[in-house]
């Protein structure tokens, strides 16, 4: 299966839409979406086009083809507005022999990993920071942020393809690849 993986769209239209035309240019596979739709937080400032009900318009005609796990930002009220499920606090994925532990990484995250065995990834936002590198037998991974980026980064997002994770920018360009799978 190949999936979009994106985190922390914070309510901008502008960056959502262009999420989706990256996208249409992946063969508009489904997408995984790591947490903080909706809301911006506040701890961010507003990101650009900040229009949450055009963001709720964009994403549920594609409610078949997301999976979401909650961010912090995240609240009851937001599953009322959207179509697709966005309240569960991880999912797993098959990567080959080992699995990855999908999450948004408010709760788990490097300094307090969860359940996992050697050879596993943690995927996870919520920093806003893209990474895919191996941590002692783990790899860590985060597409980075699709609309507040921080520490020097672009706007971006990962694929995910037979145990690949790639990092890219917004515009499709590749960051970094590894192979975790």
């Amino acid at each position: 299966m190949v999936l979009l993986v994106a985190s922390d769209i914070h309510g901008s239209a502008y960056y959502c839409r262009k999420l989706l035309e990256a996208r249409k240019r992946e063969g508009e596979t489904r997408m995984l979406l790591l947490g903080d739709i909706l809301y911006h937080g506040p701890r961010n400032d507003l990101p650009r086009e900040y229009a949450p009900k055009e963001v709720i318009a964009l994403l549920n005609p594609l409610k078949d083809q997301i999976y979401c796990v909650r961010g912090n930002c995240e609240a009851e009220v937001d599953q009322m507005v959207l179509d697709f499920p966005l309240l569960a606090d991880y999912c797993l994925l098959p990567a080959g022999q080992h699995m990855i532990y999908c999450t948004h990484g408010h709760v788990y995250n490097e300094e307090h990993l969860p359940p996992m065995q050697e050879g596993d990834s943690l995927l996870y936002g919520h920093t806003h920071v893209p990474r895919a590198e191996r941590v002692g037998s783990y790899w860590m991974l985060n597409p980075g942020s699709v609309s507040i980026p921080k520490g020097g980064s672009l706007p971006g997002y990962a694929m995910l393809e037979d145990g690949v994770f790639t990092l890219k920018n917004l515009e499709g360009s590749v960051l970094k690849r590894v192979t975790v799978g």
